[in-house]
């Protein structure tokens, strides 16, 4: 029997948020051109070549990644930039962010100082992240951003006035736990581990038997950096077959990778996703449910991929990602954008 949402707390907050309108992103998105314009604006002539880049469907928009070394990342880094330069790029970050979100943000590109002092090593620099722009910010046409360096890639599509995408959306903690230094303890992605292993215990044991499909963890995200990602096999538990506290625990883990984006993006985010039904995504575990012991876990619908792990450094060092199998980089939207434009 389908089991009813209305009365669950973490579901009602789902569901209020599916019932934004999409009105209430265009606020985020004027916001979001008019912060990115006043960069463009702030750069000298050599910065602005080197930040501005063609918009297209395929090439340098899909060619992310989550390493600390790429060979030569293209757009800025933030080592070339002025102050007032960097204000006007932190506006923009802003925009596309909510304030828990850019806090982690700002941890990610800390925790590189941190792996400075562990490694003594010169690619370990809190400075090495870098802003590109696709095409013209306009409320007329398409363009897009990206934001990327270790274990950071956000990246947003806008056409027409409209945010389409927010994804490959990457993030990364290492170490996920500090544990020596002035920033002991810290913990940057601490409710998407905590969280997924919680629900993972709330299971019975025949649920358990379900979503977990190995004992082992894999090496690392299966999607990595693909410019395109694809389903995964559906292998685990599908929510329909949660009582009603188990769907509150997987909805809470969603909630966390919505809660780093603006309020009214992650309504209407939770709006698309939603309408395909929880029933239809699953939850799939791999590796010990122990704390500090390595352990991979997936949530994916009809729509979407949500992957995470904790493996490498003896289960200290984090990658959770967001894809979507047709929306990444607004893809297939943007390749209709520009049949019906021409």
């Amino acid at each position: 029997m389908r089991k009813s949402l209305v009365t669950i707390p973490a579901f009602v907050s789902l569901l209020l948020l599916a019932s934004a309108p999409a009105q209430a992103v265009e606020p985020v998105v004027r916001d979001m051109e008019k912060a990115a314009n006043a960069f463009i604006e702030s750069l000298t002539k050599e910065l602005t070549a080197r930040a501005v880049l063609p918009m297209e469907a395929e090439g340098e928009r899909t060619n992310w990644h989550f390493v600390p070394i790429v060979g030569e990342r293209k757009g800025v880094d933030l080592k070339d930039l002025n102050k007032a330069q960097e204000s006007t790029l932190t506006a923009l970050l802003k925009t596309g962010l909510s304030a828990s979100g850019y806090t982690k943000v700002e941890n990610i590109k800390a925790l590189e100082t941190v792996l400075f002092h562990l490694e003594n090593s010169d690619h370990r620099d809190s400075e090495l992240y870098y802003i590109s722009i696709f095409g013209k910010p306009s409320s007329e046409d398409a363009w897009g951003w990206r934001f990327e360096g270790h274990h950071l890639s956000l990246n947003y599509t806008i056409i027409d006035g409209r945010l389409l995408s927010t994804t490959p959306n990457f993030w990364g903690a290492n170490p996920a736990k500090v544990l020596s230094g002035p920033s002991k303890g810290l913990r940057t992605l601490k409710s998407e581990e905590d969280l997924a292993r919680s629900f993972l215990k709330s299971l019975n044991d025949e649920q358990r038997e379900q979503a977990i499909v190995s004992d082992k963890a894999p090496k690392d995200i299966y999607s990595s950096d693909d410019p395109r990602v694809y389903p995964i096999s559906s292998y685990g538990i599908a929510a329909s077959e949660l009582n009603d506290r188990q769907r509150n625990g997987l909805a809470a883990i969603i909630d966390v990778y919505l809660s780093n984006m603006p309020p009214p993006v992650a309504k209407e985010r939770s709006e698309k996703l939603m309408g395909d039904g929880m029933d239809q995504i699953t939850f799939t575990w791999a590796g010990s449910p122990e704390v500090g012991e390595a352990h991979y876990y997936r949530i994916q619908g009809p729509t979407f991929l949500l992957e995470y792990d904790n493996i490498q450094n003896k289960a200290n060092h984090i990658h959770a990602v967001w894809r979507d199998f047709n929306g990444d980089f607004g893809r297939d939207i943007l390749w209709e954008h520009h049949k019906n434009a021409h």
